[in-house]
């Protein structure tokens, strides 16, 4: 008599065996908006209001600081921020604008401990990495001081960098870049004061210097605004040796294209 064979795929096999505490989930906890709460179809997603007010950032845009256009003006075109005054880093890149549902997500992550919104907003900056997560040997994200980090208790860049390398397959050296000065908080400070604050904040760890020397290096923040914050981390890598650095922010400032 012909055995008929009984094996489930592993994958289908957990799915099965995890449906009910599924259902279980859903009706304890009912998919809703990750910003505004109304209810939704999925888990960590967004309703269709909050969604049609996203401006993500997509081509034609600045090749180092990634400030869009409003009209292609064809390959290689820099913003004249970036000819005037170059960054220490090669590029930036960043998932959307700062406004409405995007600063109402970083907030969440950031000050109300929703670090369940981090999955889905890695996955949008993977998207908008142009190639360069792909293309790197590390992420590196922006540390806290160790005085922060304890009243915080997470660092809200690190949870975006894990979930990237977790998606991405690629190294997360989440101790090699480290806070060594305790800064103030940016926000409400000006642009000269913000470089001010950071100046002199950041270093490689001991014994880490061979993670960065020679490497292509992705530097994550959660919002990128004048830029102090990452130049600053960014001299620090490019003095240990990074060979490429691109920094990823899930969000920046920008009042208009260019």
């Amino acid at each position: 008599m012909k055995r008929i064979q009984s094996e489930w795929p592993t994958d289908l096999l957990r799915a099965h065996l995890l449906r009910p505490f599924s259902a279980l989930a859903d009706f304890l906890y009912p998919p809703a908006c990750s910003v505004c709460g109304i209810s939704t179809g999925d888990h960590r997603g967004l309703c269709a209001k909050c969604w049609s007010g996203i401006q993500f950032i997509e081509r034609p845009y600045c090749e180092v600081l990634g400030i869009p256009f409003s009209h292609d003006l064809g390959v290689g075109i820099l913003s004249a921020e970036a000819i005037a005054n170059p960054p220490p880093f090669d590029r930036l890149r960043s998932a959307a604008t700062h406004d409405h549902a995007i600063r109402d997500l970083v907030h969440g992550l950031k000050y109300r401990d929703r670090t369940d919104l981090a999955p889905m907003m890695a996955g949008w900056m993977l998207r908008a990495s142009d190639g360069a997560v792909e293309s790197c040997d590390a992420l590196i994200p922006v540390p806290l001081h160790r005085t922060r980090m304890l009243a915080r208790k997470f660092n809200q860049a690190a949870e975006l960098a894990r979930h990237m390398a977790s998606l991405s397959g690629k190294p997360l050296l989440a101790a090699t870049l480290i806070r060594v000065k305790r800064t103030s908080q940016q926000v409400g400070l000006g642009a000269k004061a913000r470089e001010d604050n950071v100046r002199g904040a950041f270093a490689i760890a001991k014994g880490c210097e061979n993670d960065v020397f020679g490497k292509r290096i992705v530097l994550v923040d959660d919002v990128y605004t004048t830029g102090a914050t990452v130049a600053a981390a960014s001299r620090t890598l490019r003095k240990a040796g990074a060979a490429e650095i691109t920094v990823l922010a899930f969000a920046r400032a920008l009042s208009e294209p260019i």
